[in-house]
């Protein structure tokens, strides 16, 4: 696996590629960093070009300081020019969490650049939005981590501790072998690079500045390249209704798949189904 760093939107991102072929982009969430798509990378990479970049502010890519640094048009910004820069006009974009917010942004603001969408767990930003402005109570009970990122400091105490990592992939995975010790312990040393903690809560301070702002709204054109959906019905920080709408926001093909073993981090609870689905939809 080859491990390097490229310059794109006026910062420096480090990726590990694997393979040759069409250009897969696989973008991580909070709180992993590329290593969070370790079960999908060598299956995929018989296949396809498989590039897994760090996220602007996580591990070995750079880490602006300000919260403004991590709104949506910037980071859709970086995959889009991660795509050029990798030598390709198109590909196809897998987000999960994080990374899935950011793949919807990227194929709705950039559909020239994205051949194909697919989504893990995280439902389309406009009826995230919705879901929180129109106090959908079971949701926002849910989202109760969105607003502790809103504080000061404290947050910043907690996250990327031994102690944090094991709760939060304890807590929210149906698969219990899906993390264990020398996991956990790539991550702390993830989160131990300068400066990663505040960035990765930039992440939730920005976005909840856009949401609640009068100011800088990004509107949301209907995505245009066709969509996977792969949703684990345990997820314990979103709900399963977010996902009934998502075809609403899709000119074209959309397709759901729903897993009733899998959390929030299907990737690691269900790799096979993951793995099989993903290459399915690759290549139909």
């Amino acid at each position: 696996m080859k491990s390097a760093f490229i310059k794109v939107n006026n910062i420096q991102l480090h990726y590990v590629e694997e393979g040759t072929g069409e250009l897969v982009i696989l973008l991580h969430g909070f709180p992993e960093f590329w290593y969070g798509w370790r079960n999908q990378i060598p299956f995929l990479a018989k296949k396809y070009r498989v590039v897994a970049p760090d996220m602007r502010g996580y591990n070995l890519s750079d880490k602006p300081a300000n919260v403004s640094d991590y709104n949506m048009n910037l980071l859709a910004k970086d995959i889009a020019e991660l795509i050029k820069a990798l030598g390709e006009e198109r590909a196809i974009v897998v987000g999960h969490d994080w990374g899935a917010a950011v793949a919807w942004a990227v194929a709705a603001l950039h559909p020239e650049v994205v051949k194909k969408l697919a989504i893990l767990n995280v439902p389309h930003p406009s009826e995230m939005k919705r879901a929180l402005m129109s106090l959908n109570f079971a949701q926002l009970k849910k989202s109760w981590y969105i607003f502790f990122f809103q504080l000061p400091f404290l947050p910043e105490g907690i996250v990327g501790t031994e102690r944090f990592f094991k709760r939060t992939f304890e807590g929210m995975s149906m698969n219990k072998n899906a993390f264990n010790e020398e996991d956990v312990k790539k991550y702390v040393e993830a989160y131990q690079q300068p400066g990663t903690v505040k960035a990765t809560i930039a992440y939730y301070r920005a976005a909840f500045r856009e949401v609640f702002s009068s100011k800088a709204k990004i509107h949301y054109p209907k995505i245009k390249a066709p969509v996977l959906m792969l949703w684990g019905e345990h997820d314990k920080a979103l709900g399963k209704e977010l996902t009934y709408n998502t075809k609403n926001y899709c000119e074209n093909e959309c397709e759901i798949i729903y897993d009733s073993t899998s959390g929030h981090f299907i990737q690691h609870d269900n790799p096979e189904l993951v793995n099989r689905s993903l290459l399915h939809f690759f290549s139909a």
